[in-house]
């Protein structure tokens, strides 16, 4: 089902051969995302995203729309810390217009100056809008809290600060030196040729310019016990998040990671859930999420709740954090995790959208597809102990780190809760 093909000059075709869908989903995979920015440059990658969509030599920005919504498709994009992609889906015999598309955007799009304008305070307008979302500006503070002074540790939108400083050049000169043929991944999944893909992707990219995939500075760790950061501000709700450091996504101990995050809190039969929610009624929702980069990784606990509810909260989950690394979870316990992340997986790749993900971020990372059965082999081999070790090695002072949006104006002493 699933094949790749490097291009003599560099640029890799991936797909996922799915002849009983009826739709095709195409992207542009690109390496590069907000961690490969310098400091003033903060931001570029999703400005970049954003001008994709202005304009090209041969479409205003309503017909780049037009062009997929008016033939029953649909068109995004999205940036994050290591990636950037540019991506549509739509009925099968569309592929040929898709691909035009987003060629198009990606290799011919004018960056105007006057676009440029507009579109810098229309990302002021994301930035402002994100900043009043407690959730998200409490996940913000985390990253600055995990990663200080570097860049997986900075918005991936940029600041006020940053995004008035980045000019036509930069913008233009960044895209031209690191979206490049070697960085560069398209992906394409649903009832489609291999073949013709390759022969149609080489010629609409024969003018793709041809360099290798740039690289980035690895974090640097520098904690030696809990660290805490607060934002005071007026809400009906404190929000918490809590961040370990964990391991990178070429780690074998990333499995024992997926299923130690299932049984802590990745849904409402997980530990966390059941004592915060379910037993106390401390909050409405607890959840927990793991993120696996390059050479590094990151867990993150996330809740809401009522300021009084803090302490209390914070124990209650430092307790579950602490018996995960004393006790390895039950037989049973283990199992339940295990099926419901590997059938999440197999849920998902029900999708023409999330195959073609699959596939790009596969190759992108790993510089192959992984297929689902090997992925599920993996987690079955999982043992409790495993599980047991990983919390281990990820639980400790020098790797936790909480952050707090909330009225309250101080957080002394929370630090003293978490330690392990």
């Amino acid at each position: 089902m699933y094949q790749v093909t490097r291009l003599p000059n560099g640029l890799t075709v991936a797909t996922a051969e799915l002849p009983h869908m009826a739709s095709v989903s195409l992207g542009i995979w690109v390496g590069v995302g907000s961690r490969f920015e310098a400091r003033e440059l903060n931001g570029v990658c999703h400005f970049i995203e954003h001008m994709l969509f202005k304009g090209t030599r041969r479409r205003t920005p309503k017909e780049i729309s037009e062009s997929v919504e008016g033939v029953g498709g649909y068109l995004n994009a999205f940036t994050s810390e290591e990636f950037t992609c540019f991506h549509a889906r739509a009925c099968a015999d569309r592929f040929d217009d898709l691909l035009d598309v987003l060629t198009d955007m990606f290799l011919c799009s004018t960056f105007s100056p006057d676009d440029i304008r507009k579109e810098r305070d229309v990302i002021k307008e994301e930035v402002a809008m994100y900043l009043d979302q407690p959730q998200h500006h409490v996940q913000e503070l985390l990253n600055a809290t995990l990663w200080p002074d570097q860049p997986l540790g900075r918005p991936i939108t940029g600041t006020n600060r940053s995004l008035d400083g980045l000019r036509r050049e930069q913008l233009v000169g960044f895209l031209k030196e690191n979206y490049v043929t070697g960085s560069t991944v398209i992906a394409a999944a649903g009832k489609l040729s291999h073949r013709q893909v390759v022969r149609k992707v080489q010629r609409a990219c024969r003018r793709m310019r041809q360099a290798p995939r740039p690289g980035f500075l690895p974090v640097r760790i520098e904690q030696s016990g809990v660290q805490v950061r607060i934002a005071t501000r007026r809400t009906e709700q404190t929000q918490i998040a809590i961040g370990v450091r964990t391991c990178s996504r070429h780690d074998r101990r990333r499995h024992a990671v997926r299923l130690l995050n299932a049984v802590l809190g990745e849904n409402m039969s997980s530990r966390l859930f059941q004592i915060i929610r379910e037993d106390r009624g401390l909050a409405y929702s607890i959840y927990s999420t793991p993120s696996f980069f390059h050479e590094t990784g990151d867990l993150v606990i996330s809740v809401g709740l009522d300021a009084n509810n803090v302490q209390k909260t914070l124990k209650l989950i430092q307790r579950e954090l602490k018996r995960l690394r004393d006790e390895p979870p039950g037989k049973a316990e283990l199992q339940r995790a295990r099926d419901y992340v590997i059938g999440q997986n197999d849920l998902g790749l029900e999708s023409t959208d999330n195959q073609m993900n699959w596939i790009g971020e596969n190759v992108l990372c790993y510089g192959r597809v992984i297929r689902p059965g090997e992925a599920k082999r993996s987690l079955q081999r999982v043992t409790a102990n495993e599980v047991r070790s990983a919390a281990r090695d990820f639980f400790r002072p020098d790797r936790l780190n909480l952050a707090l949006v909330s009225p309250a104006k101080s957080a002394a002493g929370l630090d003293r809760i978490l330690r392990m």
